[in-house]
């Protein structure tokens, strides 16, 4: 009886040790692999077990972005943009998928990250566009080169670097930007007077191109055409003549228009006070220091010149 139940024993125990066998997988049983072909965000998957898979995908997508800004190249992880990948889902859908579907990688970005780095960027990479400026060297005007600014298009960038983000794309990425084009260049610069006053020689320049030149009259030796860098303020046809406060105008009342106004036909006021180019009907004393400060022209002349200068225009007033 004894034996009996003994065997009873092993064979219950040997068929319940079968039924837990054949309940557990076989040890060398394959984990289920995604589909041949199947690509997550353009990472080719196919054939992996899920969590290959997924680190895969994860590697792939912490490559770099290199974001070009005109002849600037910038690499930027999509960390630093707040960016990252939802694999979870994407491996879900690519283990049901069929053979050779692409699936698109899903990515989540911290709202205003990407813009705050392309605000960073722009801090760099803009500048300013630079005018050409005026100076003067050896009695010649002389400009300097201008040159283009630009300046990144904020908004059109973060769309650019999400769309990369999101398409799996890393390289080539060309940011938007503008020139900025300078107002004033050496080509349309416009007119520049030098005057030279031991010579009594008036320059007139396009920019810092010779164009046309003048006899003039400059002050007397007890009023003298002041020295230095001034520009056109006023323009006047056919003026009246004021006297001035000074002692040698005492006792003179105004002039209006006419062939005896001291003034000519033309007035351009300078940004000395009291000081201008003027026609003169006084042609004898052109080419000689007459004036009482002022530059006297031939009048034909000072119509000539009153219509190729405007208001704003730099007059340089050199001793030679």
């Amino acid at each position: 009886m004894k034996r009996l139940s003994l065997l009873i024993s092993i064979v219950a125990g040997l068929l319940v040790a079968g039924v837990v066998a054949s309940a557990l997988p076989a040890a060398d049983e394959p984990m289920a692999a995604i589909p041949v072909g199947v690509t997550i965000g353009g990472v080719q998957v196919g054939g992996l077990a899920p969590d290959a898979a997924a680190a895969a995908v994860q590697q792939a997508f912490a490559t770099p972005l290199e974001l070009q800004l005109g002849t600037t190249r910038v690499l930027v992880t999509p960390d630093v943009l707040g960016a990252a990948p939802i694999v979870d889902k994407a491996i879900e859908r690519a283990l049901a998928a069929q053979p050779n579907t692409p699936i698109a990688l899903g990515v989540s970005i911290v709202p205003g990250t990407p813009l705050a780095f392309v605000a960073t960027l722009a801090k760099r990479y803009d500048r300013p566009a630079v005018d050409s400026k005026l100076s003067l060297r050896h009695l010649r005007p002389w400009l300097s080169k201008e040159r283009a600014g630009r300046k990144l298009v904020q908004r059109q960038s973060v769309r650019d670097i999400a769309a990369a983000l999101t398409g799996g794309v890393r390289t080539g990425i060309v940011l938007t930007h503008t020139t900025l084009k300078p107002k004033v260049t050496r080509r349309n610069f416009g007119p520049v007077i030098v005057i030279r006053r031991k010579s009594n020689q008036l320059f007139l320049y396009d920019g810092s191109r010779y164009r046309l030149f003048f006899a003039v009259a400059t002050g007397q030796s007890q009023y003298p055409t002041p020295l230095g860098r001034f520009s056109i303020v006023v323009k006047w046809r056919n003026p009246w003549w004021y006297p001035p406060d000074s002692p040698w105008a005492q006792g003179e009342t105004p002039v209006p228009p006419g062939p005896d106004n001291p003034l000519g036909t033309r007035w351009m006021g300078l940004s000395a006070p009291g000081v201008g180019i003027h026609g003169t009907p006084s042609d004898a004393s052109i080419g000689y220091s007459a004036s009482h400060g002022c530059i006297r022209m031939h009048i034909p002349q000072a119509e000539w010149l009153f219509n190729h200068v405007e208001i704003g225009t730099t007059v340089f007033i050199v001793s030679a």
